[in-house]
């Protein structure tokens, strides 16, 4: 089974791109930072994950969504592997998104973007 469920944050305001094919179906790239536990109470840790979302979730989410605010996916993990012009094999993973939904309420979202234009 490949399920993942994150929550965090958008790192930047999300992207809308449409595909070359003849649906042009939308496609939706954004970053999710997602703080841990570090060695001390005090030492925070962030974790990155790219996240890529189709058609009208795609829109749903550059629509509604900013920098900053607070989201949860729920997907699958896919690699994204390729070799470089050096003939060197680069790794790299991104989340599929299937289902994506608010995880503030409006309240603390708007006070994000208050705390983030200052």
């Amino acid at each position: 089974m490949n399920k993942v469920i994150l929550m965090g944050y958008l790192c930047k305001a999300p992207e809308l791109h449409r595909s070359k094919n003849e649906k042009q179906t939308a496609v939706t790239r954004f970053d999710i930072a997602i703080d841990r536990k570090g060695k001390t109470e005090e030492e925070r840790i962030a974790d990155y994950f790219h996240c890529t979302v189709f058609a009208k979730q795609a829109e749903f989410v550059e629509k509604y969504f900013d920098k900053g605010s607070k989201i949860l996916v729920t997907g699958r993990m896919e690699n994204n592997n390729y070799t470089n012009k050096d003939g060197e094999k680069v790794y790299g993973y991104q989340v599929i998104v299937e289902e994506v939904e608010f995880a503030g309420s409006r309240k603390d979202v708007a006070e994000e973007a208050d705390d983030t234009s200052e």
